[in-house]
């Protein structure tokens, strides 16, 4: 075994067979069919964006409408942080649909739920049914969070494989600068938030009329035996000989996990050393994506501005759309970034500049907490809201999806993709939800100052738990986990030999 894993490394995208075949190496703008299924895939992303980052502007005008949503922070909270709480179940149920349907079929259902909920929300004629609707956009998103990365990943070479799984990324914070735009552009609109939560239904059946003519992704094929038609799809992707050589590589680890008749259950995450250790690395990174505030200031920038001092809706979401305008173009820089300089050193030049910029953040915000008007701090809040933002986008934002969609073996890849998306979501419910009476409870720069000290511990958890993935195979990023479990002499261990001494 440990023999033909040697001889299965040195194929097929690994770094000794691209040494050995440089001229083999796939670019990014190489391949016109791995773009357009990219950009196809990646509106999920934009959908997932636009309808987490256009609440943010549409409560300022929902509160306008509707009396007890403005007497009432609970209700508030509520609307926002209804789409997440769907968002759970949808990373939950797109996790499941992954493995079993397939990813195609699970970009499809997330559409269905964007195009419905979208439609809910725009006629809603109370807020109750807005919330509805927030629920079933929120499957949506949760399902577009898990499937996504990972469909880009399946049909990606490994030497790109980060730059376009942050594609994914980047159309995320492109729809919610996007949220912004659109906020901004009908402040004067009669309807104004009907518009705003309606428009996204739009790209869902745009997207779901190009699935249509895209492929499922060629490795969920394959092991589910229809091979003819994974050769077919892999065969518009690579080149011979490098497409035998893929093809190999999958036939190795099709027969692999046939002979030792993997049977996957959502209890072997955590019974498995090997995938225990890569969940928690996962998982991990998802939940500090949450918890060092992404979400507060995604969705409350406008509020937080006006807490800072600038207090009319026209100003708060005129700065808010260049905080968002700041996430799009770091996530840009983050894609050149994720396979340059690789996914830890990225990581930690991130969270290194959040915890500054939070530092800014906490001490303005203190400032104009003990009834300093002085628009000087005000600006200085502003200024450390879009440091946040440019050090958090190219970093934190694209990298624990991207790792998500590689660390994970191809029978745990769905299960474990969507319980650590959950995660994500449940983090990111309870930041959503908790917000706003935190800040009444602690004040502004209270609140920040709790979120450095997150910050400062998601350092510590990246330089201990975090390998480097760039440009490793599936294969090789498997074994780094077994040696992490096991220790490098029994690295070879399958997981069912594992499990039955």
């Amino acid at each position: 075994m440990v023999a033909a894993d040697m001889n299965i490394s040195m194929r097929a995208g690994s770094f000794n067979y691209l040494e050995k075949h440089p001229e083999r190496r796939i670019s990014i703008f190489q391949n016109s069919y791995i773009v357009a299924i990219t950009l196809t895939a990646g509106i999920g992303g934009l959908l997932f964006g636009y309808d987490t980052g256009v609440i943010s502007g549409a409560l300022l005008y929902i509160k306008e409408d509707f009396e007890q949503v403005k007497n009432s922070y609970f209700l508030q909270e509520l609307i926002v942080a209804m789409a997440l709480v769907g968002a759970i179940f949808g990373a939950t149920i797109g996790g499941y649909i992954n493995d079993a349907l397939g990813r195609k079929m699970a970009i499809v259902v997330a559409d269905f739920c964007f195009a419905v909920g979208s439609l809910i929300m725009a006629i809603a004629p109370n807020p109750y049914v807005i919330i509805i609707g927030r629920f079933l956009v929120g499957l949506g998103v949760g399902a577009a969070s898990v499937t996504a990365p990972v469909y880009i990943a399946e049909v990606s070479p490994s030497e790109i494989r980060g730059g376009l799984v942050g594609f994914n990324a980047l159309m995320i914070t492109g729809g919610q600068f996007l949220s912004f735009v659109i906020n901004y552009g009908l402040t004067k609109v009669p309807g104004t938030w009907r518009w705003m939560l309606g428009v996204a239904g739009s790209p869902a059946v745009v997207q779901l009329v190009f699935m249509i003519f895209l492929p499922e992704s060629p490795r969920w094929l394959y092991f589910k035996n229809k091979k003819e038609a994974a050769a077919n799809v892999l065969s518009k992707i690579y080149p011979s000989p490098r497409l035998e050589d893929e093809i190999e590589i999958l036939e190795f680890h099709l027969e692999k996990e046939q002979k030792n008749k993997v049977k996957v259950n959502y209890s072997d995450v955590f019974k498995l050393k090997e995938i225990r250790v890569a969940f928690i690395c996962g998982a991990g990174l998802q939940a500090f994506q949450q918890f060092t505030g992404i979400s507060i200031v995604l969705y409350y920038s406008p509020i937080i501005i006006q807490l800072a001092g600038f207090k009319s809706n026209d100003a708060a979401l005129f700065l808010s759309l260049i905080v968002s305008g700041l996430n799009a173009g770091g996530t840009i820089l983050g894609i050149y970034l994720i396979d340059a300089s690789g996914r830890k050193k990225l990581t930690l030049g991130s969270l290194s500049g959040v915890a500054i910029a939070l530092t800014i953040l906490s001490v303005a915000c203190f400032i104009i907490g003990h009834d300093n008007a002085s628009q000087v701090y005000a600006w200085l809040a502003i200024i450390g809201l879009a440091l946040y933002i440019i050090f958090f986008a190219p970093g934190m934002g694209p990298v624990p999806w991207a790792v998500n969609s590689e660390i994970y073996p191809e029978e745990y890849r769905g299960i474990c993709g969507g319980m650590s998306a959950t995660v994500n979501w449940i983090c990111s419910v309870i930041m959503s939800i908790s917000f706003l009476s935190v800040v009444d409870a602690i004040g502004l720069g209270g609140s920040f100052m709790i979120l450095l000290g997150v910050t400062i511990v998601a350092i510590v958890f990246v330089i201990i738990y975090m390998p480097e993935t760039k440009g490793l195979t599936f294969e090789e990023v498997s074994n780094i986990w077994k040696e992490k479990a096991y220790g490098k002499a029994k690295n070879d261990i399958s997981l069912v030999e594992k499990t039955n001494t």
